[in-house]
Formats: structure tokens, C-alpha cells, sequence
């Protein structure tokens, strides 16, 4: 039985998207380019604008993937810690971080891509993964900090998270203040240890 137009179009939605993820994790974000990804996929330019408005909307995909694949593995990182010191958590799921980022340095770079992640209007689907990153985040902060009330927890959640993600930044792009790849876990752990030496009164 012949495939229906809608089929068809959700089949070179998906192919398109295994193409662009490929792509995108052998050279970056910015190596993604209509006509190459075009040839690849068998189709004409004009079929990609067909099934996706733009090359962004075509990325937000890839990145919603390696999103999931990114909070899996974090999470995973905390599995049967449970009972463990919140510190001890916030480091594995840090060191697993790291370690996603280094595997999977232009996935994870493309998330974070100020030209898919500068508009308003994200899709919700996006959101929730990101969502979901620092509810892993949070649990532990408000175990540290069990008298910070609702808007505080979530401040301190984004900046633990924005100051390990800095540190993972210049470490593997090896910029001058970074350092190198073996020593991050090393950074990130005096970080982290001694945040609930410090508590906010």
C-alpha cells in the first residue's frame, strides 16, 4: 500500500533530522546548510522548507534529542545516591555534565547557540527539558539550603548550574581562564563541596 502524503512528510522530517543531528555532532551547528542537507536526505531544498520553516525549527529537533539524552544521563549519574550528601549528588550530576559535553561537544554546544535561544517564544517541549535538567539541580540545593524560600531556591539553582556550565565553557574550549579537560571535575568538586560550608543566612 502506498504511504500517504502525511507519511511521507514525517518520514523526511525524521530523516532530515537524524541528517541534521550528524551533522551537527561531526562540525557544529554552523556547518548545517540547506543544500547539503538536501542532497544528503534525497530531496530538493524546497521539500525541507515543506517540513520544517526554517533551518532553526530543523535544529530545535536535534536539540530537543540531545536534550533528552543529556537529562538521562545526568540523572542517571544520581541513581541509588539517594541517601548520599546533597553535595555528593550536585558533583556527580556536575561530573556527568562535564562528561556529556566532552562526548558530545557540538550537540551540546548547539543548545546553547544564542541564535536558536535568543526568541521569546520557545517551543514548550524545550522548555520542559530544560525544566527537568534543573529539577535535578534543585532537589539537593534545597536540602543545603532548607530555609530558602521558593524564589531563592530557583535563583541559586540557575546560578549553580550557570557557574558549572561556565566552567565547562572555557574548560573544553580551552580558553585562558579554563583549564584543561582533566582538571575540570577537580574545579567543579572544590566548588561544589564547599558551597554548604558557606550557607546564606
Amino acid at each position: 500500500m502506498a504511504k500517504s502524503t502525511q507519511q511521507r512528510r514525517n518520514d523526511l522530517r525524521k530523516r532530515l533530522i537524524d541528517i541534521a543531528e550528524a551533522r551537527i555532532a561531526n562540525s557544529g551547528y554552523d556547518s548545517l546548510r540547506a543544500r547539503p542537507l538536501a542532497t544528503d536526505a534525497g530531496c530538493s531544498v524546497g521539500a525541507i522548507y515543506n517540513a520544517f520553516p526554517d533551518m532553526r525549527a530543523l535544529t530545535m529537533h536535534v536539540n530537543g534529542r540531545t536534550f533528552l539524552r543529556l537529562g538521562q544521563q545526568v540523572g542517571d549519574a544520581v541513581k541509588g545516591m539517594e541517601s548520599a550528601p546533597p553535595c555528593e549528588r550536585l558533583i556527580a550530576l556536575s561530573h556527568a555534565y562535564l562528561d556529556f559535553a566532552d562526548n558530545n561537544f557540538w550537540l551540546w554546544s548547539a543548545l546553547f547557540d544564542p541564535e536558536l535561544t535568543a526568541e521569546p517564544d520557545m517551543p514548550e517541549w524545550y522548555l520542559s527539558a530544560l525544566r527537568d535538567l534543573f529539577r535535578n539541580i534543585s532537589g539537593p540545593v534545597r536540602e543545603i539550603f532548607p530555609d530558602m524560600d521558593h524564589e531563592d531556591t530557583n535563583l541559586m539553582t540557575r546560578g549553580l548550574f550557570s557557574s558549572v556550565h561556565g566552567i565547562v565553557v572555557l574548560g573544553l574550549q580551552q580558553r585562558v581562564t579554563g583549564v584543561p579537560v582533566e582538571g575540570i571535575k577537580q574545579m567543579i568538586t572544590l566548588i561544589l563541596s564547599n558551597i554548604s560550608k558557606n550557607q546564606i543566612s
